[in-house]
């Protein structure tokens, strides 16, 4: 999970560390580039909006590193083109937040199938 703010990225890693996931967090892409490489996870949650190093960027340099597992765009931003940008930087699937913690749940099994 890559939120820098710390409320959503504790609440999005409480529900789906309770839905059996292991969860590694960082708060900003800079942070997410480097863990990405490091833990090879099997899906990345990744916020577009964040200090140091935007998801947009963040997204685009994990996919130059040959990172092909899926990623996950969240965002406040709903304006036109958004999801396209998010697309084109390398993101799997966009959401726009606030994000139903079910709705989550349900793109990332489709993503890595149900625990």
């Amino acid at each position: 999970i890559v939120d820098d703010n710390q409320v959503n990225a504790k609440t999005y890693r409480d529900f789906l560390a309770s839905r059996g996931y292991r969860i590694s967090t960082a708060y900003d892409g800079a942070e997410a580039v480097r863990l990405a490489e490091e833990l090879q996870p099997d899906l990345v949650i990744m916020d577009v909006q964040m200090p140091v190093m935007d998801g947009l960027e963040a997204t685009r340099r994990i996919r130059a590193a040959d990172f092909s597992k899926p990623i996950l765009a969240l965002t406040a931003l709903t304006m036109l083109g958004d999801r396209e940008r998010c697309l084109d930087a390398g993101a799997d699937d966009y959401l726009a937040k606030p994000i139903p913690l079910r709705k989550l749940a349900a793109r990332i099994e489709g993503f890595l199938g149900s625990r």
